[in-house]
Parts: C-alpha cells; sequence; structure tokens
C-alpha cells in the first residue's frame, strides 16, 4: 500500500546482479515470525529476487546500465532463538562462528558483539562473545548445502580467466612475507596488478585491482591524504585543501599529477624516504564539485518511496565522494590512481587527531522553528531561525513564504558572514487556508529554501544534510483546560514546540526541579519518548511523580522500550504494567471505543473516529500489558491481520490525579499538524481530578 514493490523489488535484483553473491542469508522468515512488516518484506524480496536475478527477461533494462544476469547458488534463512522464539533445530546446517582467528587476535563472536554495540540509539550494547557459539540455517532456494553454506562455491583463483597463475604467485607472496619488511612483497604484488590490469573487466577482476591498490599502499608504507582546516564550504567560495605524501620504506615512489574536481595540477614530485612533502592549493568550489547531500535525499519523498535517477548509486551504503584528489603515481615504475577524499582535519585537545567529511552547504539555510502551527482563526507568530554560512555579508535580502498560490514578502536587513538570525512573522492572512507553508530568501539572483540538519556522535562521522525549509498550518477546532505543563526530555522529540501551540505555557524538568514548589504549579508533567530509558536518574523521582499525582496533578508517560537502555524495569506508574514490543504499524489502522464514555474520550472534546483520520507513519509502539485492574484501557486497535490489542493508552487515577502511559505516537503526531492527535492531548491532559 505504501512501497511500490515492483521498483523495491527490482532495486533488490540491481543489487544481487551488481554485488553477484554466491550465497544470500535472510535475517528473518517470510512469515509472521519476523515480527512486524519491515523484518517479513526483507526476506519476500530477498527469495523473489534470488530467482529473478538471474532471468534476463527480468527487468531487462538493467542489462543497459553494467550489470549482467546473476543466479547465486542458494538462499538461506538464518534462523534465530530469542524473545521467546526458538526457530533453531538440529536438524539444521549449523556453524560454529565462535571460532578465533589468529591473524587478527580475535574471534568471530567478539567482532560480532562489537558490531551490535555499534546499533547505539536501539541499546543494544552486549559483552563480547567468545568461544563456540552456533548459528543455524534453513534453505529456502537453491541447491541443498551439508557441510558448509559454501559448499560447491570456488572461492579460488581459478573461478577467473588464467586465474590459475595468479593464485601461485599469491601464495608465494604469503609463503615469502616478511613482517618486518612488508615493502619486499611490493615488486610481486606490482606484478600481479599489471597482470590483473590485462584481464577481460569482471566483478572478480575489478574488485581484487581496488584490494590489490590497498595493499600496495600499505605495503609500501605509502601514506597519501587530502585535508582541509575547515569542515564546510558554499559554492562560489574558496576551499583551501593541504595535500600529504610520505613514502616510509624504501619503495620508489613519483608523484606525476594531482587530479583535483575542477583541474589538475603537474608536481613530477619524487618522494624522499621517509621525508614529508605537502603541496597547498586553494580553489574556488564549484558546481563541479559534488554534492554532499545523501544521494538518496537529494529529491523529495514520494510516499515512503526515495526518488533516486542514477541507477548505479542504488545498493551504495554511502555518497562516494567525487570531492576527491587523485593521485597520479608510479610505484617501482609501476602507473597507478590512488583517491584520497578531501577531509576536514582538526585537533581536539582530549582526543588528538580527528577526520570529520568536508561539506557543501547552502549559503544560508532558513528554518522555522515548530514544524506545525496552529491556525484557529487568530493568525500564529511565525518563528524562523536564518543562518548565514557565507564568509561574506549578504545585501538585499528578501523573504518569501508561500502555500499555494499565495506569498507574502518581507525585506531583512543585510546578513553578516556566519550571522545566525531569529525573526518572528505574524502569518498573513491570505496564507491561512493553505496547509503547507514554505519559507526562502532571496538576494543577488539567488535563492536559498533548505534547512541543515547535523547528527553527531562519537561513534560515526558528522552528517550533515538539508530538507526543504517548510511547516504545517493545522486547522484545528479544539479546548484545552490548564495553562502550565512540565516537560521531561526525551529522546529528540519536539512536542514542546507544539503544546506551546496549544497555548500552554511549558517548563522544561530538570533533574533538580522535582520538588513540590515547582511540581505543584503544574497542571500536567509530559514524559518525552523513551525518557526513562535515557534518564536513570527517574527511578530515584517516583516518589515525587507518584506524590504529584496524589495530589490532582496529572502525569503522561510518551513511550519507554523494553531493552537495556536504562532502568526500563524501574517502577514508572502508581500499579503495575509491563511494556512490550507490541505495536501497530498502519497509520490507517481503524480504532475501536473500548470505553466510549471515559472522560478521556469526552472531555473538553468530543473524540471520534474522525480525530485518528490523517495519522502518520504509525498508530502506536511499545504497548502495555500485564494491566492492572486499576487501569482503563480505553482504544482497541490492531495491523490487519492480527489481534486487536488494548495497550496503546492506559489511564489509572491515583489519590486526587491520574497517571497515563500511551505508546500512540503523538511526538509524530503533533509535529505533523494533525488535528486528532492535538484534540486527544489535550483531553490526557485536562483529565479531571478524583475526589
Amino acid at each position: 500500500r505504501i512501497w511500490d514493490k515492483q521498483k523495491v523489488l527490482a532495486d533488490v535484483v540491481w543489487v544481487i546482479r551488481k554485488f553477484r553473491p554466491d550465497v544470500i542469508i535472510t535475517r528473518f522468515p517470510g512469515d509472521a515470525r519476523a515480527g512486524h512488516g519491515h523484518h517479513w518484506s526483507s526476506a519476500l524480496l530477498a527469495n523473489e529476487a534470488f530467482k529473478l536475478a538471474g532471468d534476463p527477461n527480468a527487468f531487462p533494462e538493467q542489462l543497459k546500465m553494467g550489470v549482467s544476469v546473476w543466479q547465486a547458488k542458494r538462499i538461506f534463512w538464518n534462523t534465530f532463538n530469542f524473545g521467546g522464539n526458538n526457530t533453531t533445530s538440529n536438524n539444521q546446517l549449523k556453524i560454529d562462528v565462535g571460532v578465533y582467528n589468529p591473524v587478527t587476535g580475535e574471534s568471530y563472536g567478539e567482532v560480532a558483539s562489537e558490531s551490535r554495540s555499534q546499533h547505539k540509539s536501539q541499546g543494544f550494547g552486549v559483552p563480547r562473545g567468545r568461544g563456540q557459539s552456533y548459528e543455524y540455517f534453513v534453505l529456502t532456494g537453491g541447491e541443498p548445502a551439508v557441510n558448509d553454506i559454501m559448499d560447491g562455491v570456488n572461492t579460488t583463483w581459478s573461478r577467473e580467466a588464467n586465474g590459475t597463475g595468479i593464485a601461485e604467485k599469491v601464495q608465494r607472496i604469503l609463503s615469502q612475507f616478511e613482517v618486518q619488511s612488508p615493502e619486499k612483497s611490493v615488486p610481486a604484488l606490482l606484478d600481479i596488478y599489471q597482470q590483473l590490469q590485462q584481464q577481460p573487466n569482471s566483478y572478480w577482476r575489478n574488485q581484487k585491482l581496488k584490494e590489490l591498490a590497498q595493499l600496495i599502499e600499505a605495503a609500501s608504507g605509502l601514506f597519501l591524504e587530502a585535508t582541509s582546516n575547515q569542515g564546510e564550504v558554499v559554492v562560489g567560495e574558496q576551499l583551501r585543501t593541504q595535500v600529504w605524501g610520505l613514502a616510509r620504506t624504501g619503495v620508489q615512489v613519483q608523484i606525476q599529477r594531482l587530479l583535483f574536481a575542477d583541474k589538475d595540477s603537474v608536481v613530477n614530485q619524487t618522494l624522499g624516504a621517509n621525508r614529508n612533502w605537502q603541496f597547498t592549493r586553494t580553489v574556488t568550489v564549484t558546481q563541479q564539485y559534488q554534492s554532499t547531500q545523501p544521494y538518496w535525499l537529494q529529491k523529495p519523498l514520494n510516499k515512503g518511496m526515495f526518488q533516486i535517477d542514477d541507477q548505479q548509486l542504488i545498493g551504495d551504503a554511502e555518497n562516494v565522494s567525487l570531492n576527491s584528489v587523485v593521485f597520479e603515481l608510479s610505484i617501482n615504475g609501476v602507473p597507478m590512481r590512488i583517491a584520497k577524499p578531501i577531509r576536514y582535519k582538526f585537533t581536539d585537545p582530549v582526543k588528538g587527531e580527528l577526520y570529520q567529511p568536508l561539506y557543501i552547504k547552502p549559503a544560508v539555510e532558513i528554518s522555522f522553528k515548530s514544524d506545525a502551527y496552529l491556525v484557529n482563526g487568530k493568525m500564529p507568530q511565525l518563528q524562523l531561525n536564518i543562518v548565514s554560512n557565507s564568509n561574506s555579508a549578504i545585501d538585499d535580502v528578501q523573504l518569501k513564504l508561500a502555500a499555494g498560490k499565495a506569498a507574502q514578502l518581507i525585506t531583512l536587513a543585510s546578513l553578516k558572514a556566519g550571522e545566525q538570525r531569529s525573526i518572528t512573522v505574524t502569518l498573513d492572512k491570505q496564507l491561512a487556508a493553505e496547509s503547507v507553508l514554505t519559507a526562502e530568501v532571496a538576494w543577488s539572483n539567488q535563492v536559498a529554501n533548505q534547512k541543515g540538519r547535523t547528527i553527531a556522535y562519537d561513534h560515526i562521522p558528522l552528517i550533515y544534510y538539508t530538507q526543504p525549509a517548510q511547516t504545517r498550518l493545522s486547522k484545528v477546532e479544539m479546548v484545552t483546560k490548564g495553562k502550565k505543563i512540565g516537560y521531561i526530555a526525551g529522546a529528540g522529540d519536539k512536542l514542546p514546540q507544539a503544546l506551546e501551540q496549544m497555548g500552554y505555557e511549558v517548563k522544561v524538568l530538570h533533574e533538580d526541579d522535582f520538588t513540590p514548589a515547582v511540581l505543584n504549579g503544574l497542571d500536567a508533567i509530559i514524559t518525552g519518548v523513551r525518557a526513562y530509558n535515557i534518564h536513570e536518574y527517574l527511578s530515584a523521582k517516583y516518589d515525587a511523580l507518584m506524590a504529584y499525582i496524589q495530589q490532582g496533578g496529572n502525569l503522561i508517560v510518551q513511550y519507554n522500550t523494553n531493552n537495556q537502555i536504562g532502568p526500563v524495569k524501574a517502577k514508572i506508574g502508581p500499579f503495575p504494567f509491563t511494556i512490550t514490543r507490541t505495536r501497530v504499524t498502519e497509520e490507517d489502522a481503524g480504532v475501536n471505543f473500548l470505553l466510549p464514555e471515559h472522560p478521556v474520550l469526552n472531555t473538553p472534546n468530543k473524540i471520534t473516529v474522525k480525530d485518528f483520520e490523517g495519522w502518520i507513519q504509525e498508530r502506536s509502539i511499545y504497548h502495555a500489558e500485564g494491566i492492572d485492574p486499576a487501569f482503563a484501557a480505553p482504544l482497541g486497535m490492531n495491523d490487519q491481520g492480527e489481534k486487536e490489542n488494548n495497550g496503546s493508552l492506559i489511564i489509572a487515577p491515583y489519590g486526587k490525579g491520574n497517571f497515563v502511559y500511551t505508546g500512540l505516537v503523538f511526538f509524530r503526531e503533533l509535529p505533523a499538524g494533525v488535528p486528532g492527535a492535538y484534540r486527544l492531548m489535550a483531553n490526557l491532559i485536562a483529565l479531571p481530578k478524583n475526589k
């Protein structure tokens, strides 16, 4: 209903034809045991594509784009035993994946544990696994295997033309390799490199050429890099690039030319033994430099599908940077090309030398403070942020707000270099009839209409991308009660801005704020998504929060996850319940009113099925189960083909106030301006006091 199945299937077939795997493994089965629909679909698509990739009549247009048909030998489902669901069996093909690799000094279980611990957003950190550990596999297509998943697969050089001779040379290099003098292997590696260059074009020939180039570079002790002392640049402005070369062994290296995106530099430099060579060039960044916007975000999303025009990019995990310096050089007289991306290099006083990607940014970024503004007769005040990324002042600036065919123009003062400016604009009445409002800044025949976003964590490179500068205008007929809301920040949701749009005064609560003097003046307290997962201190604040409810306050807890992040098993409510992984992923799933007379469905706003129209992405996640009888569960819902579940919203009176746990995705719906979500949230905040 959301994805174009044939387009997604074509993408999977393309990746198989491009990557040419001998064996394919799916993590999930193609049925309900997979869990949610993404898991399920991945297995169904993989098994269908396994057959189609070798069929010349399937997606024949791909065969004109540099790939050929490819039939993998077999496809497996890697069965599992977790979550109380054991799909493994001793009659399945099993492999010990805990064996030790003496070259790396680690077992593969340790490598896998390290990999899983990088999935930090889901709290999947695990201890290193050591010793015997089996994985189980069920054949779902292709030739059976008896002893190993690679049974019958030729993994030697003989699968390539003239490969037997290369295999003998490789074996000779391995037998003669000297750990203390790796450069002695370079002549033999160069010999294989030249031989491979003469081979017919093929996937493995090209793959091995890349690997050989890396081996030759490493064995030569060759250090090459291209860096800048700035992490961002605007098209039309200058970028100072420093190129370094260092040959740390006796291998002869001569750099003939450096190829930049816009032009070449002839250097003809022989690198002295263990002597640094530096070349500096200041370039003007032109349109020839590749956009650093992730390729799948360069065009607007089309109802759950990315729009990608360049077929060759599909399957790439990230942008293949063209903003590189290509070293045309020779090693012991053999010509080679080695590309190095231009990276931002800097020194942190604590962490030392660091590298980050270089990003090309728009000259000006513009964004709305809120993703949605409520229009209820009175025209809202729009808060916008304007950021200049330019190194020079920008004059004659005009801000344009547009909705439908209507536009509102505002003249702004000049922007200084690097200036960040916040402005407030009252929405013009002629724009209020539309649902989407866009913003752009114009100057000197240039236009900027994007907002910048940055993702920064220590364990991954910094990521910068842009999105259209727009907000939603939402017309909501809504009554609110109460004025002051306490908000405990969660994992990055935007509820505080939405609550302010509803007319509430929002106070963000910090660890030292859980005192009667602070809490008793609040009409309701709302916790951000996963607040109990990320704030360990909330365990110690349980008594203060329960006392707040007893005195007549309403505590609304948005979803938390039942995993290893934070004290998820800490007491959250006044009565017992557990948090599960149950969710309703269909955003238009039917909602049944199980307790139609409950106040949450009636006051101060009458909630009807219409209030669940227009929801985005999903209905509810991480439902409550094992619910104490003190709770009321007024809503029932389910995905198609599944049983109805009543754990999306539970409410219990406690003392004079009320406790609420909800998996309903308010954190998605309110920023998207969904009217019914605003009305239901207003009712939760206004739950009546108990006598």
